[in-house]
């Protein structure tokens, strides 16, 4: 059982602030505090000055997940009694290994490809933590599935056929998995230790300002009242934290504690609320500028800027939260649903006059992306901003002129504008001030100790996503060791010379079978590293196979039997996840629809083609679907009847399949379905008025 927590009766007496931030009381606890706090800020000064070269930084990284992972899962005996002098024991060994590749830097580069005895024995220590690590957070599905691969790589040219590679010698394997920048401390490692982290706190330092509670009053204040509101509110807050927080899971049991009640209340199936819910967050992977780590590796893997990647999914976002929108909103005119009262609604205006600066570092963030500053600077510049933000809200409030209050404003925003001529130093000064200013002005200490625990709250978010980026370098590893990734790529171009949406198909499929398993993160890399050469082979552009990937190993998550999303929405709904994940499938027809439309027209992920072969792809998808909306909800202007629906769906069909005259055809259906629901719809109604 992991430390944190909400509650901890037999500790209910301790004080302090790890306690207050619902961390376990006692020494343990407030040293992981501690610990967390020390994690954030080595990532943030590494990030800021590079101090330290890229793979003692990778090392370090890795040292601090497996430290705080073995004390916050101690793991338990065979009496199921926990262990925390084992695990403390564990972490505090895989902590001190990272710092083995800082001592013998230079050695280790020296003797690259020739380890001694020593390195032999921390390169295994190493592997058996980070397996062990993976294990506690996430289950033995991907430890298994990265045990199979490094098995391959030992014993692999025992194999019969094409899979069997040439024989590598134990060293060698340990060398290529244990060392270097192609095994634990790969690309994903890398990508892990600084932007995702990065990231991930600026959503942590943005969420303790009150960004949720900004998100939450505008949706309810723009929405809350119309028809199927209290849902509606669900998708608009959900889509408006993606683009702060790339976790899907941490956004349902975030905005899912208010939103599921809510609509339920209003008369959602609990079911139905659930999978609303589970589509809307798992959309903030896939939403800009903050998407899920996912994006950040496809960017370093591919080799293109972040926000090539940015682009690529702004369009598909869109439709894939506006096709939640439309399916709530179906279901509520099916049900016969109201929306909240007028007076229960906030004044979405007034939050945004109350918020409206929170806005600012997120804003910052994606003018610094789109001018061409690296994700990692971008990061650094916008979680500066709002820890600036966080404390000089703090020391304004205090200064009771409004003319005061507008001078410390304008002189802060020109002190941190110096950072483009004095470097990133400028914003460290300019924090360190005002953290000496909290010190003395009444509130001032609370507002510190919200910022503290963003740190502390960062690391314990970042800790799942950089475990898995570290065991997953195991795969890597072997694929570029071995080679393997050429063989089963031949084998999807030779099924895939036919049929190219065959070969999408089983792309599909295998990334929603590892995603019944593994995290999206692993599923990605498995999948990008086997499947996205031969798409690339098969004429698909290269960002758009790896974007095809991207999508299904996030769809795992809604996908039952196993789906993520909907059983961490389950406890909260009160309903069955499988049951919820069936809605949730439904609810996310875009996740599904749009991944495939891209592959055989880019212009949907502004990869080919002018604007107007965009707007036409985009009038299409979301014609699409509309209809299939309609006939899976059996609701447009009325209650639909079977012939309608299947005329809507196969309507939809045709506009979907990219084929000669399939177009034509699927508006052609589509007309006629909807001139014939507008004619029955009226019939009915002066049926009733009558």
């Amino acid at each position: 059982m992991p430390v944190i927590s909400d509650e901890h009766p037999g500790h209910a007496e301790a004080p302090g602030l790890a306690r207050e931030f619902g961390w376990d009381a006692g020494p343990r606890g407030r040293a992981l505090f501690l610990i967390a706090v020390l994690f954030s800020s080595f990532q943030v000064v590494t990030a800021a000055f590079s101090p330290l070269s890229s793979v003692v930084v990778r090392a370090i990284h890795v040292g601090f997940l497996l430290l705080m992972t073995f004390a916050l899962f101690p793991g338990v005996s065979a009496k199921r009694q926990p262990l925390p002098g084992v695990a403390w024991l564990l972490g505090g060994a895989g902590f001190l290994l990272a710092f083995y590749h800082w001592i013998f830097e230079g050695d280790l580069v020296q003797r690259a490809g020739d380890p001694t005895q020593l390195d032999l024995v921390v390169g295994v220590a190493t592997l058996v933590l980070v397996f062990e690590a993976a294990r506690r957070v996430m289950g033995p599905a991907l430890p298994l599935i990265c045990g199979a691969f490094l098995a391959y790589a030992l014993f692999g040219n025992y194999l019969p056929g094409a899979l069997a590679h040439r024989g590598f010698a134990f060293s060698q394997v340990i060398d290529q998995l244990g060392f270097g920048t192609e095994g634990i401390y790969g690309i994903p490692t890398y990508v892990s230790s600084t932007y995702i982290f990065l990231f991930i706190l600026f959503g942590s330092f943005l969420e303790q300002a009150g960004m949720i509670r900004l998100f939450t009053d505008f949706a309810m204040g723009t929405v809350g009242h119309t028809r199927g509101g209290p849902a509606k509110v669900s998708v608009i807050s959900s889509g408006l934290m993606g683009t702060i927080n790339g976790s899907g899971v941490a956004n349902v049991v975030t905005t899912g504690q208010f939103t599921i009640p809510l609509m339920k209340r209003f008369g959602y199936r609990a079911e139905f609320a659930g999978g609303v819910e589970a589509t809307s967050s798992m959309g903030g992977q896939i939403m800009p500028p903050v998407m899920g780590a996912v994006a950040f590796i496809m960017a370093e893997t591919i080799n293109v800027p972040y926000v090539e990647v940015v682009k690529a999914a702004t369009i598909p976002a869109l439709l894939y939260f506006a096709s939640a929108f439309w399916m709530v909103h179906l279901e509520a005119g099916r049900m016969g649903l109201h929306g909240l009262p007028k007076s229960e609604c906030p004044d979405a205006w007034a939050a945004v006059k109350n918020g409206w600066y929170l806005i600012l570092p997120l804003a910052a963030l994606v003018w610094l992306l789109f001018s061409g500053y690296t994700p990692l600077f971008s990061g650094t510049v916008g979680l500066a901003l709002t820890a600036i933000l966080i404390l000089g809200v703090a020391v304004a409030a205090r200064l009771s002129a409004t003319a005061l209050r507008f001078a410390f404003w304008i002189a802060l925003g020109l002190a941190s504008a110096a950072f483009f001529k004095l470097g990133v130093g400028v914003f460290f000064a300019i924090a360190g001030a005002l953290v000496v200013a909290c010190l003395f002005i009444e509130g001032g200490r609370g507002t510190l100790k919200l910022a503290v625990n963003a740190l502390a709250d960062g690391a314990r978010h970042a800790l799942p996503v950089g475990v898995a980026c570290a065991l997953v370098g195991v795969i890597i590893g072997v694929i570029t060791l071995t080679g393997v990734a050429t063989t089963f790529a031949g084998f999807i171009i030779k099924l895939g010379a036919d049929s190219l949406f065959l070969s999408l198909v089983l792309t599909m499929l295998v990334c929603l079978l590892l995603g019944m398993g593994i995290p999206t993160i692993p599923n990605y890399i498995i999948t990008s590293s086997l499947a996205a050469p031969a798409l690339l082979e098969l004429g698909v552009p290269l960002i758009v196979s790896h974007m095809f990937v991207f999508y299904f190993g996030i769809m795992a998550d809604l996908t039952p039997p196993v789906a993520l999303a909907a059983f961490a929405a389950s406890p909260i709904a009160q309903a069955s996840g499988l049951k919820i994940g069936v809605q949730a499938v439904r609810i996310a027809a875009a996740g599904f629809v749009v991944p495939y439309m891209a592959v055989y027209a880019p212009a949907l992920m502004l990869q080919d083609g002018s604007w107007l072969d965009t707007a036409y792809i985009v009038f299409k998808a979301m014609l699409a679907i509309g209809l299939w909306g309609a006939a899976s909800i059996g609701h447009l202007r009325t209650r639909m009847n079977w012939p309608e629906r299947i005329l809507a769906t196969t309507a939809a069909g045709f506009l979907i399949v990219a084929l000669p005259v399939t177009d034509e055809i699927g508006f052609g259906l589509g007309a006629a379905f909807l001139a014939w629901h507008v004619w029955r719809s009226r019939r009915i109604a002066r049926t009733d008025f009558s």
